[in-house]
């Protein structure tokens, strides 16, 4: 499966522990990032991780154009709901695509931890057979 990590600054500490308590489920996908959160979460769990540029530069709509091409099959983005971004339209604009393609999407820990089991018990088989359909 195709993961897209991202996280908001403040909730990048959360993210790099999530994948280093995850890194065994991880390790077995093929991963991407935005920059800074990519190279964060590199550094402390050596997973092998494709990095965009940095959200406010790009890195969302990056990400935003793999799913419209049926490229990502799973979106962990930490985002923090305290904090003003000031790249908001961006995260709108990938939160809409994840649901225009029916891409799953978390925002959050606790939701991330539930997908990555469901991942790790092989309930997201049918995005293979989506992506082959398309």
């Amino acid at each position: 499966m195709k993961i897209a990590l991202i996280a908001h600054d403040k909730k990048k500490e959360s993210i790099i522990n999530f994948s280093i308590s995850y890194r065994h489920i991880l390790k077995e996908h093929e991963l991407f990032a935005t920059g800074t959160t990519g190279k964060k979460i590199a550094e402390a769990t050596g997973l092998d991780i494709h990095r965009f540029k940095s959200g406010p530069l790009g890195g969302d709509q990056q990400i935003g154009a793999k799913i419209s091409e049926n490229e990502m099959d799973l979106v962990i983005f930490f985002k923090d709901p305290l904090t003003a971004q000031p790249h908001e339209p961006d995260i709108s604009a990938l939160m809409r695509l994840c649901d225009v393609y029916e891409i799953p999407l978390v925002t959050n820990l606790a939701g991330a931890e539930v997908m990555i089991r469901a991942l790790e018990a092989g309930f997201f088989s049918w995005r293979t057979i989506a992506r082959d359909e398309a």
